[in-house]
């Protein structure tokens, strides 16, 4: 028997959507991800995988400190294509956007279409190859008053319900490759082995 490994597999694990912000001197900046879980309770710790390539990362694995915002089933794409889809490097991505809530550490987030906010600190990171895991203590944590109730949105939730469908005209069609992450269609026949999404930094693998 050959052992197979169909990456659509990993997809049908349930995952949820969150803005994950950091802040170092002046600069503050976020980035989306879906892996954030609790793991202990006293003292109550959370883990969370960030990809190396996020601006984001960096921010963390120099101050240690993190804010996590969960998002509901209410949150529009223009949250994922502002912390999604763009670079914080060279960007300002709270820009025009009238976020301007901080938690007690300092750090922004995210107050509309969210139901919880979460702060952390770093106690342990283990590089992991494309990510990075950091296990960290929270800080501060509360519900936000009127979207409390409201759905974490999931990452199929978001495929479904929130990310927009693409516009194929009949007579233009095109052969081409999707990112099943973002959406990101690379044409042409053939997709490079070592090909890395222009939008969310996800490789071959993810295409289909």
């Amino acid at each position: 028997m050959n052992n197979t490994v169909e990456r659509g597999a990993m997809f049908k694990l349930s995952y949820g959507l969150f803005v994950l912000t950091a802040r170092e001197g002046d600069k503050d900046n976020g980035c989306i991800i879906n892996t954030v879980s609790q793991i202990t309770d006293n003292p109550l710790k959370i883990t969370i995988a960030v990809n190396q390539l996020n601006f984001t990362h960096g921010m963390i694995i120099k101050t240690g400190e993190f804010n996590v915002s969960i998002l509901t089933e209410s949150a529009p794409y223009n949250i994922f294509e502002r912390f999604g889809f763009q670079s914080g490097k060279d960007k300002d991505k709270f820009e025009s956007c009238g976020y301007d809530s901080r938690s007690s550490n300092g750090l922004r987030y995210v107050p509309e279409h969210t139901n919880s906010m979460i702060s952390a600190k770093v106690t342990e990171s283990f590089d992991c190859g494309t990510h990075t895991l950091f296990i960290a203590e929270v800080t501060e944590a509360f519900v936000i008053s009127g979207i409390s109730n409201e759905p974490s949105a999931t990452y199929q939730y978001y495929f479904d319900k929130i990310k927009p469908k693409p516009l194929v005209k009949e007579k233009e069609q095109k052969k081409g490759f999707t990112c099943k992450i973002c959406g990101y269609v690379h044409e042409g026949d053939n997709l490079p082995k070592d090909f890395i999404c222009p939008i969310c930094n996800h490789g071959a693998e993810d295409f289909e």
